[in-house]
């Protein structure tokens, strides 16, 4: 997977408005099926941490450019980057992609929350799956 995680997707009639373009809202929704997915292929189980009370990710802050629209039917990859790893949460750079042309830019904080809904510290298995992602795990 390298430093980078691409998912790919296809717009949908349900995904488009009625003019066929995508509705702005369902790119944050692609964004976070993206996440879901880089979070699964490096070995963090959400799933188990929620049910076990660990805890959640769940996004603190996002901030989206909007720059084209996607249609009914374009072909999409969302580009996913780890920017930063802190104690308690994770800077995400996505983008989504139509070829070569950027169509949303976005920087999301993923922040990391214990069951009462307070941040709380990642689980020190999971920072390490992230530095490994980004590179850093050498430092």
């Amino acid at each position: 997977m390298g430093d980078t995680h691409y998912f790919a997707l296809r717009v949908y009639f349900e995904d488009t408005d009625v003019a066929g373009i995508v509705y702005y809202a369902n790119y944050l929704r692609f964004m976070e099926r993206a996440r879901s997915d880089m979070l699964r292929a490096i070995g963090v189980d959400q799933r188990a941490a929620l049910e076990s009370g660990e805890g959640v990710y769940a996004v603190a802050e996002v901030a989206v450019k909007y720059r084209q629209p996607a249609k009914l039917d374009d072909d999409l990859l969302v580009v996913t980057e780890i920017e930063a790893i802190r104690a308690a949460s994770v800077l995400i750079h996505q983008r989504v992609m139509r070829g070569d042309e950027v169509l949303t830019d976005a920087n999301v904080t993923a922040a990391f929350l214990s069951p009462d809904g307070r941040p709380k510290r990642q689980p020190r298995a999971w920072v390490e799956m992230f530095e490994r992602l980004k590179g850093e795990a050498a430092k």
